[in-house]
């Protein structure tokens, strides 16, 4: 937790500003331990759909961009000039958007959601993401393991947000991008869930794919493909039991905490250091 952070949640406060307060000290704290124990690559968990149900990568999404071509000089282009990011409050953000390790990770769509997500106040939405995020991660794997593209850190030789994670990601495709498909998914599933949150969710799951971008780790056609396996990883979802039946107890779950709030949680420090970082703009970024 940063100097900041700590001295807002020691201060003494009355009422429903010590709600907003502690509700932004709860995702903050959620976060840090996110960021130590690093981010995941989804391989070993169980999602909601059987292996003939995931969508097939190698038939949804081309070919990644050849040597030569526009798109490709496009990449290129694209991931240069994220480069000039690195220790901007954008680039942080991108780096807690690379964890994946439960039960911190919901906490990512908190703000944009208005309401924390965790184990105590929403337990079956946050099983819908973690499953869900199994299903998304899988629908990647096909196209990762047949192309096995070389990631923009080991083309251009500069840093990534998540160095623990080199070995990793170096034996693993970088087209499409999984952690687009996961973030794209449960952007749709949020804003299916709260549609009055509908554009603020659907913007933070655009951006969760961009901070791959970001983080030097994907390039731009990746992430763009990786959004359509997101889209068809939703779509194969609604026609499974158990999805359907998380996603009932979800929203109601959502509607209980919304009306046990005093105040608007998107005013929260935590919140706010979020969002203003996601005004960065990306150059050229689609």
């Amino acid at each position: 937790m940063s100097h900041r952070t700590a001295r807002a949640c020691s201060r003494t406060l009355t009422g429903a500003a010590i709600a907003v307060l502690a509700w932004g000290c709860g995702i903050a704290s959620a976060r840090d331990n996110v960021a130590a124990t690093g981010s995941v690559i989804a391989t070993d968990a169980h999602g909601y759909l059987e292996k003939t149900h995931v969508p097939d990568s190698l038939r949804l999404v081309p070919p990644p961009p050849q040597d030569g071509s526009a798109a490709l000089a496009n990449d290129q282009a694209i991931a240069t000039s994220m480069l000039a990011l690195r220790g901007t409050p954008r680039w942080d953000l991108a780096t807690r958007d690379a964890a994946l390790g439960f039960p911190a990770a919901a906490t990512h769509f908190s703000c944009a959601l208005g309401i924390q997500i965790d184990q105590a106040h929403t337990p079956h939405l946050l099983r819908l993401l973690e499953r869900s995020m199994r299903d998304a991660s899988t629908s990647t794997s096909a196209a990762k393991a047949r192309y096995q593209r070389p990631r923009p850190f080991m083309r251009n030789d500069q840093p990534m947000c998540t160095p623990d994670d080199d070995a990793a990601l170096r034996k693993n495709g970088s087209y499409p991008s999984g952690h687009t498909a996961i973030g794209w998914s449960w952007g749709l599933i949020l804003a299916e869930l709260a549609p009055a949150q509908r554009d603020a969710l659907l913007a933070r799951g655009r951006a969760f794919g961009d901070s791959r971008l970001v983080c030097n780790v994907h390039w731009q056609s990746d992430v763009l493909q990786g959004r359509i396996m997101g889209a068809a990883t939703v779509a194969a979802l609604h026609d499974n039991a158990e999805f359907q039946k998380d996603l009932t107890a979800a929203r109601r779950e959502i509607a209980k905490a919304r009306a046990k709030q005093p105040v608007a949680l998107a005013e929260s420090p935590a919140c706010a250091a979020e969002n203003a970082a996601l005004q960065t703009v990306l150059p050229g970024v689609m």
